[in-house]
């Protein structure tokens, strides 16, 4: 029920209009339940000339009165053969008109909750997102919202037509004669027991075939992105063996499905038979007894077979509506989800030259300190060096200000005000961000470089790839900027994906540059030069950079040396080469192997 809930608020705007389908679709229905009486007219009073009294026809006795025609004549077999046509034409009309309605409310519905599902993946912070592989994300943007659509597009109101048709169906033969309802009445218990069991079955299954679906698409996915890795380690033969065990475990579920459809399906056809034959049974003592006529058989008896079917319609709607549950509670699940950077939507802080303050920052991640204590003043346009060991922090420590990462305890201020006081998007319009994963977007280079303002003029995305010391590989390359680049940036090195991704920084011309460890792939010339053209184009804004080269933080007015989550130094490059510590014998390291490699 929570999960209907949940799905309405985003299908109500289209209730009304579903409801009027529903409708049309109950006056089909009817239309083509009155066929099977017209039939038995046709035998009883056109075929055959069967008495007429005041019960002949039932609802058509109208057509028995003789203005249509006299009993066994031509005339009356035009008139309802003429009925038997309008009845088929209104029931193909209005059914036509119903699917055309459901299949518009479906596809409002699923662009709804697709749109919606990709805004909540927006909003929702790296961490919480992490909670989720890449195959189960998919499955939720897109196969959950197709299949959690259909619940209410076509399943709930074919629900609807099944209970109707039902309804209707035994009103239709009570009133022929109350004794055919005995049959249905007597395999009811026997249907019902076996509807139950396979609904309990079929959920588990549903559930089973959801999840090796999504291990499929995670499997598909990371074979995909890693196909280089794969090759390069000749291990294809590894990740067929892996792909195979998910494959067959996604084929072995769908096999017990088909099997337990299968089995149902002959239950219910058993069933089927025997009220058919129960049906002609009851049909022709009535016959004999004088209280039915042969034509009426024929009416009861379709009416029969078409009772079980619709039983079989609800089961097959209730068989549907799980598979469909499931991936409701899926994405309910998702959309339920609360993140854990809280945005602070109302909020109406905005400065165009941050003063940034880090009071003894702590994070704790798992029990496990991240970061400890530590505090950083950076006015606007200072520029910050950090270097430290692998895992000593940096990283996660840049991330903190975009609150990518939310610390334990301390305190991050712009101008005076604790980050959290400002909009999510405010706060990280400040910042143009190059992380040390680079992604590029498979498009073109000008519409990567151009990401933040995707309307900017040529010359400036032109001017930032000059700034970035891209342009002249990007010159080298036949379509230039329209060159479109694969998938995370293939087909192209990776100092040039990351040159690439800092000159979509520079276009962005945020107040303030952050760096993490982004020119780690470039030689040392160029390095020095990119770095060059930001101290002089760009000297007002602030620069924080990571680094494992020490030479790249050279020009900073400050720098931090980080172990293991702590400032271990901090200083100018002069002063900290004074002090003799770890930053000082790491440089003449790395100094001595550039001297060594140039010899």
């Amino acid at each position: 029920m929570e999960t209907l809930k949940f799905g309405f608020r985003y299908f109500k705007k289209d209730l009304w209009i579903s409801i009027f389908a529903e409708i049309l679709s109950f006056i089909g229905i009817f239309a083509e339940l009155l066929l099977p009486l017209l039939s038995g007219i046709l035998i009883d009073y056109v075929i055959k000339d069967t008495a007429v009294n005041d019960e002949s026809g039932g609802i058509f006795h109208f057509l028995l009165t003789g203005k249509f025609g006299a009993v066994n004549s031509l005339q009356l077999f035009f008139a309802v053969g003429g009925f038997f046509l309008i009845m088929v034409a209104l029931r193909i009309g209005l059914i036509y008109i119903r699917d055309l309605i459901q299949e518009r409310v479906g596809l409002n519905l699923e662009t709804t909750l697709r749109y919606a599902s990709y805004d909540k993946l927006m909003k929702l912070d790296s961490d919480t997102i992490s909670d989720y592989n890449s195959g189960e994300l998919l499955q939720i943007l897109n196969s959950d919202t197709i299949m959690f659509k259909e619940l209410f597009s076509h399943r709930i109101p074919y629900f609807g037509d099944s209970i109707f048709m039902l309804t209707t169906t035994v009103i239709l033969i009570a009133s022929i004669d109350i004794s055919f309802v005995i049959i249905p009445l007597l395999l009811a218990p026997i249907l019902i027991h076996a509807v139950l069991t396979f609904k309990k079955r079929a959920r588990k299954n549903f559930t089973k075939i959801r999840d090796n679906s999504s291990a499929l698409n995670l499997t598909t996915q990371e074979n995909i992105s890693g196909v280089r890795i794969v090759r390069s380690f000749v291990n294809e033969d590894l990740e067929k063996e892996k792909f195979n065990k998910v494959n067959m475990d996604f084929c072995k579920t769908n096999i017990d499905q088909v099997s337990l459809t299968a089995n149902f399906e002959m239950t219910l056809n058993i069933i089927k038979q025997i009220a058919y034959v129960g049906t002609i049974a009851i049909g022709a003592y009535l016959v004999m007894q004088g209280r039915l006529t042969v034509g009426y058989i024929l009416s009861s008896s379709t009416y029969v077979v078409r009772l079980m079917s619709d039983i079989n319609s609800v089961n097959n709607n209730i068989l549907n509506m799980q598979q469909q549950t499931v991936s409701g509670l899926s994405l309910k699940g998702f959309m339920e989800k609360e993140s854990k950077t809280p945005d602070n939507a109302m909020a109406d802080l905005h400065t165009d030259e941050p003063f940034i303050e880090m009071k003894n920052v702590t994070l704790d991640i798992d029990g496990q300190k991240i970061l400890d204590n530590v505090s950083l003043s950076i006015p606007y346009g200072k520029k910050v060096g950090i270097v430290g060991e692998t895992g000593s922090g940096k990283s996660i420590l840049l991330k903190t200000l975009i609150r990518m990462k939310e610390i334990s305890s301390g305190s991050i201020t712009i101008d005076g005000h604790d980050i959290k006081e400002y909009k999510l998007e405010t706060l990280r319009d400040m910042f143009s961000y190059v992380f040390q994963d680079v992604f590029l977007f498979s498009n073109t280079i000008e519409s990567n470089i151009a990401f933040s303002k995707p309307y900017a003029d040529q010359k400036l995305v032109k001017e930032a790839a000059v700034h970035a010391q891209a342009e002249s590989f990007i010159n080298e390359l036949e379509d230039r900027y329209q060159t479109i680049i694969g998938e995370r940036g293939i087909g192209i090195s990776g100092g040039q994906k990351q040159r690439i991704s800092i000159a979509r920084c520079f276009l962005k011309n945020a107040p303030v540059f952050i760096l993490d460890d982004s020119t780690s792939a470039l030689d040392v010339n160029t390095e020095r030069i990119l770095l060059k053209e930001i101290y002089e184009k760009f000297s007002e804004k602030t620069l924080i950079i990571t680094a494992h080269r020490f030479s790249s933080v050279k020009d900073c007015d400050e720098i931090l040396y980080m172990k293991e989550g702590r400032v271990e130094e901090r200083g100018s490059f002069k002063e900290l080469m004074e002090l003799s510590g770890s930053f000082a014998r790491v440089y003449k390291i790395q100094m001595e192997q550039k001297e060594q490699k140039e010899d």
